[in-house]
This record gives C-alpha cells, structure tokens and sequence, in this order.
C-alpha cells in the first residue's frame, strides 16, 4: 500500500531531481552504509557528524580555493540537511494536508546521491481526508490544528540535531531556531517556486509562521517590492545568517537583511532570466 505521503515526495523528484526519498516499507531496514548516514547519528555528535562535516569541508575548499572556519562548515552542513529533512514534513502538508511525524531515528540521509529515506509511522491530516482511516492517521479539527503539527513535527526532528550542530557553529538558542525557520520557509518556497505554486506558498508560510510561535524565531516575513518595471517579487529578510559571506564577500545572498530591495529584485529577475 503507498504511504500516504508518497505522492508529495513523488512531486519532489519531478521538479527537484537531486532530491529522491524513499518511504520504507513496514519491516524494512534503514539503508546504511557507503554515503549513508542516519539523522539519529548526526543527532549524536560524534563521529558521525565528524564525517558529514568533513564532506563540507572538502567542497567549500574545491569550489573557493580556500577553506572554511570550522563554525562556517558547520553551518553550510546544518543548510543542506535541514532544508531537505523540512520539505520532508511541510511538502506533504503544502500539496495534500498531511504531516508525517518523523524523529531522528526514522530518518536516512545519502547527501552524495542525493537521497532520502523515511519511515513514516504516524502523521497527521484533515477529518475529510480518505486518508484518514489508515493506520497512524491522527485526525486534527481544522487548517490550524494541522499547522501546529507542522510546526510541532519539524522541532522534534531538527531539535537534537540543532543541539548536535549547535557548538560547532557557535551558535545557541535563538540563533539555532533563526536558521530553522529559514530552512523550513526558504525550503518550501523554493519547491513551490517550481511547482507553479509560489504565490500560494507565500500565503501558507505565512500562516504557518506568523510570528510568536516558538521556538521559531520571527515569522515568514514576506514582503512584495516592487521592480524598476511595477512588478512585484516577493523577498524576505533572513533571520538568521548563513555566513556565505564569509567566502564571498562581494555577493550577499539575495534574503540577507543587509541587501536592498533592488538589488533582490534584480537578482531574482536574474535568476528567473536563467
């Protein structure tokens, strides 16, 4: 039987090629091995965050010709899982309500290959959802019932591993939840950005994190500037900062706060040109 979130990560290999997940079978076991690492380990802190974070380190080296600070490895390595163990949770809730609940155990990574595997046990939808008598169906009154699983599934996923990543990116508390909150928000708007779907995107997140919901930090924080032409563009300000700056000093990220509209609306006419 497909898992009810199959569809949705179906959707995700469509337009994001470089990201695959699987959802296992009852039974099955977690692959391991090779390029394989379980979210659980990371969540450890041991050694094997050690070799995740070597991969960074690697890479930030080939592709600057410098290497990184041990805080800025860190840091791009708590990026690339945390925006894909995200989508995990809120791309079944933006495509078709339903919000798999998926601690660290039941998470694998191959951030080579580009792959994922889940095992969904339990998750969350809307009372007229057929997918409601399945077993592991957790029914929840309304939209904001289901909003807060979201925001309740992704903390319980990303926090070990936050705790893990943590001290080697020197950051704590607030700073930790800042860079999640991106993660969840940037993520989906990217997806959706793919799918056709932005504009509604923007009004989910916004809902989803409109503020004052901890231990996120901020809210979706959306704004509509206007181009040299009229048009408009949605950008956000970052809430936490993702330290690219520190190899590429000349060229912010287009949500830093430290950029004005205009140059985010070129870049984003730019990146849509390409």
């Amino acid at each position: 039987m497909p898992s009810p979130v199959s569809a949705a990560y179906a959707r995700l290999a469509e337009v994001c090629p470089d990201l695959v997940v699987t959802v296992l079978e009852p039974g099955e076991h977690a692959p391991r091995g090779g390029d394989w690492v379980g979210a659980a380990a990371l969540a450890d802190g041991g050694t094997g965050l050690d070799t995740f974070l070597a991969w960074d380190e690697d890479q930030i080296l080939r592709d600057y010709g410098q290497p990184g600070r041990p805080d800025v490895v860190a840091s791009f390595g708590l990026h690339r899982y945390g925006w894909a163990a995200c989508l995990l949770i809120t791309l079944p809730w933006f495509l078709d309500r339903r919000v798999p609940r998926l601690p660290v155990t039941d998470v694998s990574y191959d951030r080579v290959a580009g792959r994922m595997a889940v095992r969904v046990s339990s998750f969350a939808c809307l009372p007229d959802d057929p997918a409601a008598a399945l077993p592991g169906a957790a029914v929840v009154a309304d939209e904001e019932a289901l909003r807060a699983e979201v925001r309740a599934a992704v903390a319980e996923h990303l926090e070990p591993v936050l705790g893990a990543f943590g001290p080697r990116m020197r950051r704590r508390g607030r700073a930790l939840w800042g860079m999640a909150t991106d993660e969840v928000v940037e993520g989906l708007w990217y997806v959706a950005g793919l799918l056709g779907d932005e504009e509604r995107a923007v009004r989910e997140l916004e809902r989803l994190l409109p503020g004052a919901t901890r231990p996120y930090v901020g809210s979706a924080a959306f704004r509509m500037p206007a181009g040299p032409a009229g048009e408009s563009q949605p950008t956000r300000d970052r809430a936490s900062c993702c330290m690219y700056y520190t190899l590429r000093p000349e060229d912010i990220c287009a949500s830093c706060p430290r950029t004005r509209d205009d140059g985010r609306v070129a870049k984003a006419v730019a990146q849509a040109a390409a």
